[in-house]
């Protein structure tokens, strides 16, 4: 299809993107639109640089490799460089998403499943401020390069999302209801959206500010995978260890880092926000386990850092979009289940803190975590809604320190946000876990 400089490594990425936009802010409609967009990313290795070109006319990708091209210094020994030699030569097309498109849903639908909820946002009076938004995405990509790759795949998101902030003139409170799947859904969500105003309004009633101090603390599955991919996952990326002989120290393959008990993965092939059929420099994605029964197992990586550091290549290279080249990112993050019932990861506890829903979290080194609801848990017993600025704690400290993890895993997607790194945001991911026990975590 394409003629590939000889002696170059070259390859072309190309995206066909239709998506739709629907946000009101207090039941006014604010926008609601479906576009289609199409762009390709060139790259040239010539084994010392890389040469990048981002286009939009992708009649004239030709051209452009061309141009490209000559920027670089042939190799006849190309094919031998280490970090050529990693990349996979993957044939063949890949959607799951042909029978269930969701550019084939009209808009009106989306519209109309979205405002078929604003009544019970619009009933509450203690709900001051809402918006809601359904968005999706469907995302087909072509990956061809010199060596021979040639691959056709798709993913797609659908989603809806509404965020309240509520206040009865003495407290506030804000959290936001999400649903979102691969395709369009119109699920009866009346009881799920009556419970979640239900509890909001609950909690802004009857929440106290918690007694700041050190406590064993629950994460649900939301907030388990938040750690996990703030505070771990983001330190598994390989990039950060290039050229970083401390970070390679610290992070060396077979060092204890976490209980024994505890088993983080990261996989592209799971269905959701996070799924992807092969990453952005066309390699399969793979279950990695980062860390396996405490020991820290593996990270993520491009065909360069994989070649940097003489390791396997994990389908692990995305961008946000064809305007960027791929970086090393995570795909769906997640700690595996344990071997105790949800009731018995709380029974154990006299005295200690449930973090339910959560606002955002971040960290490397230490991590800190913003509740939205929270709860303390008194005689394994969820109890006495409470207010809490922040839980943080040393990232290896809280790893050693999980002592509970339920027998069922439950993963997180999102239609709206996204992971961000250097200037790369909103990317899609998931993540998730279990109910997730802390024996020791510093609450404000």
């Amino acid at each position: 299809m394409f003629q590939f400089p000889e002696n170059l490594y070259s390859d072309i990425r190309i995206e066909s993107v239709f998506e739709t936009q629907i946000r009101y802010v207090q039941g006014e409609l604010e926008e609601i639109k479906n576009r289609d967009i199409q762009g390709a990313l060139i790259r040239i290795f010539d084994g010392k640089k890389w040469y990048y070109s981002s286009i939009t006319e992708v009649d004239k990708i030709q051209d452009e490799l061309n141009k490209l091209a000559k920027f670089a210094s042939p190799d006849k020994n190309i094919n031998e460089n280490p970090v050529v030699k990693k990349f996979e030569v993957n044939k063949g097309e890949y959607s799951k998403f042909a029978d269930n498109n969701i550019k084939n849903i009209p808009i009106e639908s989306k519209d109309n499943f979205l405002k078929k909820n604003f009544h019970f946002f619009e009933e509450n009076k203690n709900i001051k401020v809402w918006r809601a938004s359904y968005i999706d995405k469907n995302t087909t990509k072509e990956f061809f390069s010199s060596k021979g790759a040639n691959l056709n795949f798709s993913t797609q998101l659908a989603g809806i999302n509404y965020h309240l902030k509520m206040s009865d003139g003495k407290s506030h409170f804000a959290d936001k209801f999400s649903r979102c799947y691969d395709f369009f859904n119109e699920a009866d969500l009346t009881k799920e959206i009556q419970d979640f105003i239900n509890e909001c309004d609950n909690f802004l009633k009857l929440a106290v500010p918690v007694k700041p101090g050190k406590y064993t603390v629950v994460l649900s599955p939301q907030a388990a995978g938040i750690f996990a991919h703030e505070s771990f996952g983001h330190k598994s990326e390989a990039d950060f260890m290039i050229g970083d002989e401390a970070m390679k120290k610290e992070w060396t393959i077979g060092k204890k880092v976490g209980a024994d008990i505890l088993t983080i993965v990261d996989d592209g092939n799971v269905s959701g926000s996070g799924y992807i059929p092969f990453d952005d420099e066309g390699t399969s994605p793979q279950k990695k386990f980062l860390i396996k029964n405490g020991i820290l197992s593996g990270r993520l990586h491009s065909t360069v850092t994989a070649a940097e550091l003489n390791e396997q290549v994990t389908g692990n290279a995305r961008a946000i979009n064809f305007e960027f080249e791929p970086i090393v990112r995570m795909t769906s993050t997640y700690i595996l289940p344990g071997a105790s019932t949800k009731a018995e990861v709380f029974g154990e506890i006299k005295e200690g803190i449930f973090i339910k829903s959560v606002i955002h979290g971040s960290g490397l080194s230490t991590f800190t975590m913003a509740p939205a609801l929270a709860y303390m848990i008194h005689e394994g017993k969820i109890s006495q809604p409470v207010n809490i600025s922040v839980v943080t704690g040393n990232v290896f400290e809280t790893l050693m320190e999980i002592d509970g993890l339920s027998d069922k895993c439950e993963i997180i997607s999102m239609s709206e946000g996204g992971c961000g790194k250097m200037e790369q945001w909103p990317l899609p991911v998931s993540f998730g876990g279990p109910y997730v026990r802390i024996k020791s975590l510093n609450v404000q």
